[in-house]
């Protein structure tokens, strides 16, 4: 419980205050017990938070996700949502016709393609890692997971598209649910 093998001269930090932002003070190299970032973050179960202020690391949400579709916060204008998608599916052919949309890619790689119509997607664009991709209200857009590994993302949605709460397993459940 007291033992503190660094605390002379080596330790980064001192007892009752820490150096680092929001307490995430990475480990000493040398400390056996020491925590990866990884490990701080406490268990979030798989619900809506809305409606209340939260906060997450959403990269690590977003690539932990296992679920097509989980709604993690809705409020009254906005929604954010994490996905999943498997190699060679897609999210399908969608229009919002008052909802712009917010996507990010946590993890894989897609091919983004949006048009004025279903017939005319005339917007093609790789995305991976990192990338963002804006959804004008009443774009007709898909994105497809062209890798090997499922294509983590999280979607911002404003105002809200699904229900409050929404978890979809699959892609098959979430287009019955439709």
């Amino acid at each position: 419980m007291n033992y503190k093998p660094f605390m002379y001269p080596n330790c980064p930090c001192f007892d009752g205050w820490s150096m680092y932002p929001s307490g995430h003070q990475p480990a000493h190299p040398g400390n056996p017990y020491g925590m990866s970032y990884d490990m701080q973050q406490p268990y979030m179960e798989c619900r809506d938070y809305g409606r209340q202020p939260f906060t997450v690391n959403i990269k690590q949400r977003a690539e932990a996700n296992r679920t097509y579709r989980t709604a993690i916060w809705t409020g009254k204008y906005l929604q954010v949502t994490v996905m999943s998608i498997n190699p060679g599916e897609d999210i399908g052919l969608e229009v919002h016709p008052s909802t712009d949309q917010f996507l990010r890619v946590e993890a894989g790689r897609g091919l983004v393609r949006m048009g004025e119509n279903q017939y005319n997607l005339d917007y093609e664009m790789h995305v991976q890692e990192n990338d963002a991709i804006m959804v004008p209200a009443g774009k007709w857009h898909n994105l497809i997971n062209i890798g090997h590994t499922p294509l983590k993302l999280y979607t911002i949605y404003a105002p809200p598209e699904h229900p409050f709460g929404t978890v979809h397993m699959t892609k098959h459940e979430a287009m019955e649910d439709e």
